[in-house]
């Protein structure tokens, strides 16, 4: 599976949260909300999920394998860092 396309929105403001990503797989399959989130140490992605009545967050989509997960953060990071692919509404929250 290769990663097509990736556009990235970035969020006004000084909390953790620093962009939505959306993610196109093979040009057929895409996948919205993948978050890019600011840790202690550096930035890292986060799959789109939701929260359970429990109160857990289950993500809704997932790499199985943990090479594609770190490929796929590589180029979202790239992408988000370079600046290109950056769509022209950054989200306020």
């Amino acid at each position: 599976m290769e990663i097509t396309d990736i556009r990235v929105r970035k969020v006004a403001g000084e909390g953790k949260l620093k962009a939505y990503v959306t993610v196109t797989f093979d040009d057929c399959f895409v996948v919205h909300n993948v978050k890019i989130i600011e840790g202690k140490s550096s930035v890292f992605i986060a799959m789109p999920s939701r929260k359970t009545r429990a109160g857990e967050y289950k993500d809704v989509a997932h790499p199985i394998h943990p090479e594609f997960r770190a490929e796929m953060q590589k180029q979202i990071l790239e992408k988000y860092d370079s600046g290109e692919g950056l769509d022209d509404m950054s989200v306020e929250i």
